[in-house]
């Protein structure tokens, strides 16, 4: 059983990639008409349809890695700040309690106990 549903596990997946393979092709052959695309001022590039969607499918994925890259830069430096901050509050918590310290009056001397006790 386990044998029969890897095999039609694989000639799925076969079939599926082979229709991908004749859809691309036909997309190919259908789409070989010229066209001119704007660049810039004065300045058009004359193509076919096939080049120009390969070109806008990778300016695509350059543009979404950019983007990401970006995002991930921003959060790092979100990040950094946080964790400035934080450390700076700890120094100041430190700080804050060593001065409490040293403001702490001193324990009662035994002397000053005993002239409390005749009294």
């Amino acid at each position: 059983m386990n044998n029969l549903m890897l095999k039609i596990i694989v000639w799925t997946k076969l079939a599926i990639f082979l229709l991908v393979v004749v859809y691309l092709l036909l997309f190919i052959w259908n789409n070989d008409e010229r066209v001119t695309v704007w660049i810039w001022f004065s300045h058009e590039w004359p193509t076919t349809l096939v080049p120009f969607f390969a070109i806008t499918l990778l300016a695509g994925i350059v543009g979404t890695l950019l983007v990401r890259m970006v995002w991930r830069t921003f959060r790092q430096m979100r990040e950094i700040f946080s964790h400035k901050k934080s450390q700076q509050l700890h120094r100041d918590v430190a700080d804050l309690k060593s001065k409490a310290e040293m403001m702490q009056t001193k324990p009662i001397s035994d002397s000053s106990t005993a002239t409390s006790a005749k009294l």
